[in-house]
């Protein structure tokens, strides 16, 4: 295993179906931009409330990946 340097960045992806689709949906998005992605952590979940019921997920996301060179 070579030795690497890793950066982590935060973003929040929300999603009404659950959890693992709001972090699905921010790393689907940070793949656009970001190279080299090799790990997530799950810092915070929260959520809103409608008519008594779960309606929506936010999730925290950090993400880490390798620089280049």
């Amino acid at each position: 295993m070579s030795d690497h340097t890793y950066k982590k960045i935060e973003l929040v992806g929300s999603s009404s179906k659950g959890i693992e689709q709001a972090v699905n949906n921010a790393v689907e998005k940070a793949s656009k931009s970001v190279r080299n992605m090799r790990w997530f952590e799950v810092a915070e979940v929260r959520g809103q409330i409608e008519d008594d019921k779960v309606a929506h997920w936010q999730v925290t996301v950090k993400i880490g990946f390798t620089l280049d060179g």
